[in-house]
Parts: C-alpha cells; structure tokens; sequence
C-alpha cells in the first residue's frame, strides 16, 4: 500500500528539524503548511531529469539517482530538512510581511455579513434548484474569532444556494457537507474561499460526490465546541498537534498499523486491506478505545484514515499525545481523496457518508453481508422500529419477507406494535445491537 499512498502527497521534515525551530504561527499553522509542501515539492521537482536509454533514472541528488518517488522523497526529508525549513520560513515571513495589513482590517472587519454573500443576479434561479447536482464534503482547521457570526452567514448563504446539508463551526475552525445544484456549489466554493478567514482554504479541500439537495432532509448549521465530535477539549488537545502526511515509507506488516478511525457500520461496507478497524459506535469512544489498547500501537509506525481526514487531524493529535508509537501518520484528504486517485486501489467496498445515500461506490466489491440470509449485501436502510436509529444491511428478499429490523428484538417489537409509548412519542431505546457489544472494545492483531 505504501508504494500507491507515497504519490499523494507529501509532508515530511527530518529528525534534525526539532519543533523548537519552528516559527510559533499558531493561527496560520495551515498557511505554514501549504507553503512547505510547496517548497518540498518544488526541491524535488528541481531534481528531476529527462530520463534516457543509458540513464533511466528520473531524479538525480548528491550524486545520487533515484527511479522511485518514494525514494527521492525520502532522500530529501531525510538529507534536505534544513534546506526546505529555512526556505518554507524565509517565504512565509516574506507571506506574513505583505499580508499584515490585510489582517489587521479582518481583525476590524464589519459584522455585515452580506458583503460575503455572492451576487447571484446573473445566475437564473432555477439553475439552483434544478440540474446536475453534487455533494461537498470539507473542513478548515482556523481559528474563528467569532464563531456565532460565522455560523449566521453559513446559513444565508446556504439558504441563497438552496443548499441543504450539515455545517458545524467552532473556534477551532469549520466543517461541513451540503449538496445542492453544480452552480450552487461552484459558487459556494467560491464563496468560501474568497472569505477572509478562510483563505487557507484551496479548491482541492472541497472532496465532491455524485448527489445533490435531495441526500439531506434539511439545513442544519450550528456552533459547538468540536467541529468533529471526540469527547476530547480541543484546547487540551489539538489538532496542531498532528504531522499532516500522507506519506508512509515501506515498512514490514510487524512495524505498521492501518488505523481505520470510524465507525464500525462503516468500515462494515468499506475499508483498506489489512487495516485495524475498531469496532465502536461513535468517535467520542475513540480516545478510550486507544487508552484501553496502548499497547497494541507501542513502538509501532501508525497509519490512520477516515473519510475526509478531519478525524484523522484530531484523533492523531490524541495519539502521539500518548508517546507510545514510534511515528504517527495520517492519509491526506482521507479515503475520499484517495479513492478519487485510486478508485482501484486498496480501498475495497463502499465508502459510507452521512447523508441520505449512506454510501457512495468506487468499485464494485461488496465486503459486508445480509444480516438475516448472510448474502453479499452494503446498501444500509435504517431500522423499521420507529423508536430505534441503528442502521441494518437487509437484503431485498429479506426485507420482503419482513425482516427490516436491525435485530431480533426491535423485529419482535415491530411486529408487536403495543410497545409504543402510549403517548404516540416516539424515545431513542438501546437495542440488542448495541448491549451486545462492548463499549470499548479490546484488539489484538
């Protein structure tokens, strides 16, 4: 795997880069980022040569040739670190210098809102409700002053796209999935990345699926503590705490772990070959599911995914927090990304998402089965018994026959329909689905 997710991307320094050289730019830690990327990308572009019948190597340094971009990689991270850090802090003073005063206007900017909102006089309305449609799926690690104004112009500009979905804002920056028409999310995109605030933001940070208004029942935009829900206090543990990199060299299976960081119905559908996928309900478990098995990751190289890499950004900071594992990485732009590189790849099945569709196909494989007649199934449908919210995998010969619940007792209670509140209320119960499984689970590999 580590010879397909090398040609991602790239973020890597050497050991002889400590933290402590590193410019304290907390509020533009992203911008640091992006300009390193470019920098590493640019040293090993300036190393490339035309390759020949003599000579195929594409890439010559200190005398050296490399055929591989795994291993011109390497070689700069490991031998180039000072070079791509004293020029990535040079360019970004340079960066920081000039945008100064744009920052101490977005510092006294106006609470009005609607300067941030896009004229859409000349776009006919129907090309917002009708046409091609898709779903975008981001986030953007930054720190929000005002959250609540934030939030508020999420919404109008939502509502002035006749887009639906979901967007939640903290301090911490901002996360969100809406679908709608392919003009209403082009100028959605365009919105976002023309806001002050946001402008750490790029076109390739929007990952787009086929769908559209109709894979979300409404609008749902809300300030929380997280923009991701892990249980942890962001400010005790932060996402800059994370490396971000997507590169992972070549170790043996004994010295890596695949980390899956969702769900278990999700990586039910979907999930990477040979990955440790833990099977826990929600993400606030996760912090206690890596207490509980610290040393399954001690003295181990960890590779963690999930489906965009906003998960990631926090449950490695959790991880590394620990200072159990020998180095912790996260796959850029989550599987997502990768599937849109690789749809072929080591990613097998579907890729759940949290919408109407539940799930979106890359490939054709299906890896998770009925869960009555054990046939090949992945389409999820929620549980018929209207005081249960767990998903099911029924297949259409069982779903005839009437097993539509997601366990023996919600099916008894289904076709038992006195065990409704008499009040006509509906109540969230905890089924057999959920008491047979523990909490926090644990694993070996």
């Amino acid at each position: 795997m580590a010879s397909v997710l090398v040609d991602l991307d790239v973020e890597s320094l050497g050991p002889e880069v400590r933290k402590a050289d590193k410019p304290d730019f907390s509020a533009t830690r992203k911008l640091y980022s992006h300009v390193k990327k470019t920098t590493f990308a640019k040293f090993v572009a300036s190393k490339k040569v035309p390759p020949t019948c003599e000579n195929p190597s594409l890439w010559h340094c200190c005398g050296q040739s490399f055929k591989e971009s795994s291993s011109i990689h390497k070689h700069v991270a490991n031998n180039h670190a000072s070079e791509i850090h004293q020029v990535t802090t040079e360019m970004l003073d340079v960066m920081l210098h000039l945008d100064q005063s744009e920052e101490e206007s977005i510092n006294e900017e106006s609470t009005d809102i609607s300067s941030w909102i896009p004229d859409t006089s000349h776009v006919p309305e129907d090309e917002l409700i009708k046409g091609p449609g898709e779903v975008l799926l981001y986030y953007c690690y930054c720190q929000l002053n005002d959250p609540q104004m934030i939030c508020q112009w999420q919404k109008d500009l939502c509502l002035k796209l006749k887009l639906t979905g979901k967007v939640r804002v903290a301090a911490e920056g901002i996360n969100g999935t809406v679908g709608g028409t392919k003009t209403a999310t082009n100028l959605y995109i365009k919105a976002m990345l023309s806001h002050p605030t946001l402008k750490i933001m790029q076109v390739q940070d929007f990952k787009k699926s086929e769908g559209g208004a109709e894979c979300f029942s409404d609008l749902k935009v809300g300030v929380y503590k997280e923009i991701v829900p892990m249980g942890v206090d962001p400010d005790i543990i932060s996402y800059r705490l994370a490396e971000v990199k997507a590169f992972v060299e070549n170790q043996s299976d004994k010295d890596t772990i695949l980390l899956d960081c969702r769900n278990f119905y999700e990586s039910k559908i979907g999930q990477f070959n040979q990955c440790l996928a833990p099977d826990i309900r929600k993400f606030s478990y996760f912090p206690d599911y890596v207490d509980e098995n610290l040393d399954l990751f001690r003295d181990k190289k960890v590779l963690m995914y999930c489906t965009g890499g906003i998960r990631c950004e926090r449950g490695s900071a959790y991880l590394k927090s620990k200072n159990v594992c020998k180095e912790v990485y996260q796959l850029k732009g989550g599987i997502h990304k990768y599937l849109e590189q690789f749809p072929d790849g080591f990613y097998r099945g579907k890729l759940f998402v949290f919408d109407e569709r539940y799930a979106i196909a890359f490939n054709e494989d299906v890896i998770s089965e009925c869960r009555y007649c054990s046939c090949p199934w992945d389409r999820y449908q929620l549980c018929s018994t209207d005081f249960c919210c767990q998903l099911v995998l029924s297949c259409t010969t069982c779903r005839e026959r009437g097993l539509t619940a997601c366990c023996p007792v919600c099916q008894a209670k289904e076709q038992n329909r006195n065990d409704i509140p008499s009040n006509g209320l509906s109540h969230r119960e905890e089924c057999e689905c959920t008491m047979s499984r523990p909490r926090i689970p644990k694993d070996t590999l």
